[in-house]
């Protein structure tokens, strides 16, 4: 499925979180035919990107053993305590130099699918920033302009991106997407509810 523009897009999925609340790698929860970050990665290879990078760092070495990585460049990010805004400056310096637009998915979010990633990049026009406006509120996935990359890349703390939404806010594009928000996973009972969710659509 291509971007709908001549742009250069790479999707990012965020991976790398030590899973505290839940209390084991949720990157590794059995989810359809894989695993919950398997299931992700997948909506990242049908989304059209020229290039997919994973930010990993809880639980890396069994999520390299388990998890099919194929073609998907790896991020390693040590320092995943310190939240999100570590994997995203992790991960910037693997990017291709033509990137012009990085979309951000999480990998504990696998609910979310192609069709609203190319949504997305078909409605955020030439705006700097853009974001999912669901049925419920805004959400996952966000796509930046590459003039948003070192900003990105300088951020610190698990909300640097949603304050950098504030932030920026008269810059930002919301686009309408259909559905609520996308579950992601941090307790057992998200868990459940997203194979509740995989049932249902099964």
């Amino acid at each position: 499925m291509p971007a709908p523009a001549d742009d250069r897009v790479a999707g990012l999925v965020l991976a790398a979180g030590g899973s505290r609340r839940l209390g084991r790698p949720k990157q590794l929860l059995p989810y359809g035919d894989g695993v919950l970050l398997d299931a992700a990665l997948a909506v990242a290879r049908r989304s059209g990107f020229a290039q997919v990078v994973v930010a990993l760092g809880g639980a890396q070495d069994e999520v390299t053993q388990v998890v099919d990585l194929d073609g998907i460049e790896i991020a390693d990010n040590p320092d995943f305590a310190a939240g999100c805004s570590s994997s995203i400056a992790a991960a910037i310096p693997k990017l291709d130099d033509s990137t012009d637009v990085l979309v951000l998915m999480l990998g504990d979010q696998p609910g979310v699918r192609p069709e609203t990633v190319q949504a997305l990049l078909r409605g955020r026009g030439d705006a700097p920033i853009a974001v999912c406006r669901y049925e419920n509120g805004v959400g996952h996935p966000f796509a930046f302009d590459r003039s948003i990359l070192p900003e990105l890349a300088a951020m610190h703390g698990d909300k640097a991106v949603w304050k950098l939404l504030e932030q920026r806010a008269p810059e930002v594009v919301e686009v309408s997407v259909t559905g609520a928000i996308p579950t992601d996973v941090d307790t057992e009972d998200d868990y459940r509810k997203v194979l509740a969710e995989l049932q249902a659509a099964g």
